[in-house]
Order: structure tokens, then sequence, then C-alpha cells
């Protein structure tokens, strides 16, 4: 006789796959056939996993609709299962399946936008930390300044894309003016995504804003970042940036590059 493992994992491949039930449950349910058993946990977990989608991409759903949805949702299932306990983790991988989703090829920024959703997903499901101390700041020599490595919040995400996502986003949020018109095309955006407060905020940076975030995200030190940024943009205002950041929780501490 199999053992239960064996049972157990061939009963989930049955409901996640539509392989063949294990023969071992054909007599446990006694008012309808194992196959009816089956398809209602199979309608379960699909539901379920709907749900969990369309708790993490509210702003996906209201782009394609719900019948659209309901559609996609269940070709991203067949292809994507749950593989963890934990559902606030599902439905990562939504931005690449919609890349070469056939039909949403019409809409060519649609995987940008996931990408949008899922940073505001995880943004608030993320982990918290302290807040940066501008006390103990205060404390280094202004001559160590571009050597500080600062540490960026855990709920900290940026989304770069060509088409203009944050004012997507900006305009199915509640309130917004519902008479809006955006052009797809009319240029790329630069989110910031970010918990302060517990509610989460969504940003747009400059390109230099940008890229300064995004080495600093990657361990260079303050100088660097800062170098880099005034390349693209001589006109990067390190202490405006600094103290927008600070303010939305953004940076969470810091250390000397000789700490490391």
């Amino acid at each position: 006789m199999p053992a239960l493992n064996e049972v157990l994992s061939g009963f989930a491949q049955a409901i996640v796959h539509g392989d063949e039930a294990p023969v071992e449950i054909d007599n446990i349910y006694p008012h309808y056939s194992a196959a009816t058993a089956l398809e209602i946990y199979r309608n379960n977990y699909r539901g379920n996993l709907h749900d969990t989608l369309a708790g993490a991409y509210p702003l996906i759903k209201q782009l394609v609709g719900d019948e659209f949805f309901r559609y996609m949702a269940r070709k991203f299932i067949e292809q994507y299962p749950s593989r963890s306990g934990n559902l606030h983790r599902y439905g990562a991988e939504l931005a690449d399946f919609l890349v070469s989703f056939e039909p949403a090829q019409g809409l060519p920024y649609l995987p940008d936008v996931a990408a949008l959703d899922w940073a505001c997903h995880r943004a608030y499901f993320a982990g918290d930390s302290t807040a940066l101390d501008l006390a103990e700041l205060a404390q280094i020599p202004p001559e160590q300044y571009p050597q500080l490595i600062l540490r960026i919040h855990p709920s900290c995400h940026q989304v770069c894309s060509r088409y203009p996502v944050v004012a997507i986003w900006r305009a199915h949020q509640p309130g917004a003016d519902p008479d809006f018109t955006i052009d797809p095309d009319s240029g790329a955006s630069n989110a910031l995504v970010c918990r302060n407060d517990g509610a989460v905020i969504v940003e747009e940076l400059s390109p230099a804003d940008s890229n300064w975030l995004q080495a600093i995200r990657a361990g260079a030190t303050l100088g660097d970042a800062t170098a880099a940024a005034l390349e693209i943009d001589p006109g990067f205002d390190l202490q405006a940036v600094l103290l927008k950041l600070v303010g939305q929780g953004v940076l969470c501490g810091f250390k000397l590059k000789e700490e490391a």
C-alpha cells in the first residue's frame, strides 16, 4: 500500500494538474463520486488563487475588467500553481506571464503595470525597520559623508517603465478624476513604492533621483551614487532628495564604508 505522503501527493497533483486521482480515495465519499469531489476541490483551489491574484493586482483588474481578469487568472494558475502555504507570495510571475500572454498584447504597458501592482503588494506586507536616526547621522563628520552607505527600508521598491505607469496608477485611485486621459506613449516613468505609516505610497522619481536610489539600494556609497546622479543631471539636489526620502521613511539606517 502506498505511503500516506504518496497518496497526498497524488491527491494534490489531481487537484492542481488534473491528474487521475489515487485509487485510495475512491471509496472515501459515500454520497458522490471521487471525480465530483475532486472537481469541488479544484474549484475551491482555483477560486482561492483567483481571489489572491485579484487582491494583489487591483489595478490590473480595473484595467482589463472582471471577465478578462478571470480568464487571465485561470490561464496563469494553470501555468503557475501555488508553491507556498503563504498566499501573500503567490502571483509574483504575473508581469512576466503577461509579456507573452497573447490576449493582452494589445496593452503593451500591462506587464509594467503588473510590476507596479506587485511592488505595492510587497510593500504592504514587507517587514518593518527603524527610521533613520538623524541625530546619529549628525555625529558623522561632514568629510566622511561620501563614505556613507545608506540602508533602504524593506518595503521600498522601484519600477522603471517606458510607459507612464505612475500616471496610470494615480488615475485609478479612490478620489481620482474619472474623466482622465493618458497617452500610453507619453513617456517613461520611474516609480518609487514604499510604505509610510502603514499606507503604501507611489511617487514619481526623476531619472537622476531614480538612478541615485538604485545605486544606494545596490550598496554604493553616498559619494559614488551622487556622482553618478550628477552625470545624468548636473542639477541633481542631494539635500532635497535626502529630506524627501527621510520624510517618507525610505531611509532607515547607515554605516561607513570601512565598517561594511
